[in-house]
Formats: structure tokens, sequence, C-alpha cells
């Protein structure tokens, strides 16, 4: 994802947060500033358990109120592009999977950590790892389906999945894997 697109995704985001709660983004770092934490992670929690925030849209509000927020697109960005040196063949890969998982709906937050990028919803339904030079696995969280066709038990692979499936040629990038993930975006809403 291009830094342009972040930042206009962000600006959709803050958009939106004002939209729905009534205040503006200076409102909301006042009340953040205003709380009595300083952490990161307790700032988040305070605007998702007070005043019913998701995730992303907490973590956006909070990057803002610390003025970290021009470095948290360009860090998002840069995880990225250093998940996939050495492993340059890979990233169309991930572009495509990215342009269908965006046609799901308007609400998908990217996460990106230093060896793959979350896919979140509500809570987390997805992700997206270039694990060597010639493979992507896609992580997806799925309750109570088995796995079957080209999703095999994620094992001790990542907790935080149910199902693993393994990219390996531009072929696997099907209909197969895009219903996985949209099961997954289904779920997790």
């Amino acid at each position: 994802m291009e830094s342009g697109s972040v930042e206009k995704a962000t600006q959709t985001q803050i958009a939106n947060i004002e939209k729905s709660t009534g205040k503006k983004l200076a409102d909301w770092i006042a009340i953040v500033n205003k709380s009595g934490f300083s952490k990161h992670g307790e700032l988040v929690s305070f605007l998702k358990e007070k005043h019913g925030f998701t995730h992303g849209n907490a973590n956006v509000i909070v990057h803002y109120a610390k003025q970290s927020h021009a470095g948290a697109a360009e860090s998002g960005d840069e995880l990225i592009n250093e998940q996939y040196k050495g492993k340059e063949n890979l990233k169309p890969w991930y572009d495509q999977i990215m342009a269908e998982v965006k046609k799901f709906g308007n609400d998908v937050e990217l996460s990106p950590k230093k060896a793959y990028v979350s896919l979140r919803r509500k809570k987390q339904f997805a992700l997206i790892q270039p694990s060597t030079k010639d493979r992507l696995d896609v992580g997806v969280n799925i309750k109570g389906v088995a796995p079957s066709g080209i999703a095999t038990a994620s094992g001790s692979w990542n907790a935080m999945c149910t199902h693993r499936i393994k990219i390996e040629e531009k072929t696997n990038l099907g209909k197969e894997l895009f219903n996985w993930l949209k099961q997954a975006y289904d779920q997790a809403g």
C-alpha cells in the first residue's frame, strides 16, 4: 500500500469517527490527553471501554494524540516493505489479496507487524505473511469450520488463526482462497 493511500484511508477513518461520534478529532485528542493515562495501550483501552471505540479507531486517535501519527503511517509502509525484502516476487500476490479483501467492506483495518500484516474488523480475521522466498502464508480465523481444500489447521504456526493457507504459486490466488477470507471477514463482524 502506498503512503498516499494510507494517509487517505486514515483521513477517511477520522472523518467516519467524527461523523459517528459527533466529536471532532481535536475533541478526542483533548479527551485522551485529559484521561490520566500515558501508555499507548492504556489509552486505546480507555477509548474502547469508556467510549465504545473499535480497536482500529482508538489506535488512530491515540496516534494523533501522542503526535505519532505521521510516523505510524510511514512505519506501516516501512514494515510491509521490510517484510518483502528479498521476497519481492511475493509482493504482487499480497497486493492482489489486499485488492480482493478491500471489496468485502470499508471496515477492514490493516495492522502491519514486523513479520506479517494483520487484517481486522471488530477482531482479527486474517493475516498475510511472506514466510519464505517462495511462499506466502495466509492465516484465517474461522471458528467451528473444519479445515478442507487448501486450508489446513494452523496448529502451532500462529495461535491467532484457526486455519493456514500456503500460497506457493499464483494459481493459488483464486476463488477458494478468497472464499476462506470472506468467511473469516463475515464471522469477525
